[in-house]
């Protein structure tokens, strides 16, 4: 992304209930970014930004928070560690609003990034939104949380679970509050987040401190199918992160993450996310509960929920041991294309499908997509964040992303215009038609019964 400007004396201003916020335009929009939502205390709940008393100058990105970087997701998605400059204690959003006038308030979209818990921000350059808040006349509020050991593990040694979970939700109280005063629809609010992004927004429909905050989610290849049954691996890993002092110096604490996250070994699929959203911990129910939480809250929600065609073949790709697997003469492709078909069900289109059903027999607004683009193309075909290229970012700033070697900019451009047009169609009413498909071979979709 570009770096903001030095601030002008025609500097784009918003009068807030946070406060007087001078932000900056770039090629067709108003940006208000690196905002300060919440403060924080390691290991403690956030606690919100209170109004400030002096301008807010908002014109550099959000920080990240403190996490590992992960070599082989970098590759996969052309990113490099200086973009993941990071702060500790304090939280941040960017807001993306279209420079154009506006006869109504305009619909929001709330962007939640993923990587299993542990990985990712919301300002990366691959993630910017400014091409979905231009073309399709949205607000676009992307979120920063905190990850890993820091945000997704509690319930031990007087540490809260689901820190990261009330990060966002403290975030949904700023957008509430203040968004009005950016042109915004406080009551027109969907929640778009990928895999454990997606997670996070399906686990927020049943959140306590929600209510009202957000009318719509779109859940993109969240898995569901690893979010149950890790009580017994959570309590093993927090034996092992209890062993980490509340003071202990921040680079000790992401020394210690992975050996933490080893303690999950032997939970099966489970293991390859370790941290995440933890039931019977405030904000969430019991896990016993949590189905009957979600269908006592079906009306009041809709939803798009759906999956790429070969998820797992971004992690087959990640793996040395079975890329070589792949390769192997005659047998190799037709095993790996079962072991893709095989876990893809298990953890993401299954429990996907479920989800949207029980959405719709207890009396919600449901659509169930499938993500095509890229199927067949070696050696990723339509893997996990394949749809990442096609909403966020300009095809430029994916040049360096493995998942889109060799993708044209002029098929990439093309292509996301037709994705980002869908995804804010459903934002704006919640509605789309009863089924149809993006060509060529992109999407498609259909309502959940």
């Amino acid at each position: 992304m570009p770096l903001a400007e030095p601030i002008a004396q025609d500097a784009p201003r918003f009068t807030t209930p946070a406060g007087d916020i001078i932000g900056w335009r770039d090629r067709g929009v108003i940006r208000a970014t690196g905002i300060r939502y919440a403060r924080t205390q390691r290991f403690c709940p956030p606690v919100d930004e209170p109004p400030a008393t002096a301008p807010i100058h908002a014109t550099e990105w959000s920080p990240a928070l403190p996490q590992n970087i992960i070599p082989e997701l970098n590759e996969a998605l052309g990113v490099t560690a200086k973009e993941f400059h990071a702060v500790e204690g304090e939280l941040h959003l960017s807001v993306t609003v279209p420079e154009r006038p506006a006869a109504a308030p305009r619909p929001v979209m709330v962007w939640i990034h993923g990587g299993s818990y542990v990985f990712g921000a919301a300002d990366l350059s691959v993630f910017d939104v400014r091409p979905l808040a231009l073309e399709q006349d949205v607000i676009v509020v992307a979120v920063n949380y905190r990850l890993g050991l820091l945000g997704f593990l509690g319930g031990y040694a007087n540490r809260p679970a689901n820190l990261g979970l009330l990060d966002i939700i403290s975030a949904l109280r700023w957008i509430n509050t203040n968004i009005a005063a950016m042109g915004g629809d406080p009551s027109n609010v969907t929640l778009f987040g990928h895999s454990s992004g997606g997670d996070a927004a399906a686990h927020l429909m049943i959140a306590e401190g929600t209510e009202g905050l957000f009318q719509r989610v779109i859940i993109q290849s969240a898995p569901l199918g690893i979010s149950r049954g890790r009580a017994k691996m959570n309590a093993k890993m927090s034996q092992k992160a209890a062993t980490v002092k509340d003071d202990a110096p921040l680079d000790e604490v992401l020394r210690a993450q992975p050996h933490v996250a080893k303690a999950a070994r032997g939970f099966g699929l489970k293991s390859s996310m370790p941290f995440g959203n933890q039931y019977g911990h405030y904000p969430l129910p019991a896990e016993s509960q949590a189905d009957a939480a979600w269908r006592r809250v079906a009306p009041k929600f809709d939803v798009f929920i759906g999956h790429t065609f070969e998820e797992t073949a971004m992690f087959l790709v990640m793996s040395p041991g079975l890329m070589r697997l792949r390769q192997l003469p005659l047998v190799g492709e037709t095993i790996t294309k079962a072991m893709v078909a095989a876990t893809t069900r298990k953890v993401y289109k299954r429990d996907a499908l479920k989800f949207a059903r029980r959405h719709a027999k207890a009396g919600g607004n449901a659509y169930i997509y499938r993500l095509d683009w890229g199927k067949g193309r070696y050696p990723f075909g339509a893997a996990h964040t394949l749809e990442l290229p096609l909403l966020l970012g300009d095809p430029a700033s994916w040049q360096y992303a493995d998942i889109v070697k060799d993708v044209d900019e002029a098929t990439l451009l093309e292509h996301g215009k037709r994705l980002r047009a869908l995804w804010a169609d459903f934002a704006r009413n919640g509605h789309l038609p009863a089924s149809g498909q993006l060509e060529p071979q992109i999407a498609e979709w259909w309502a959940a019964t």
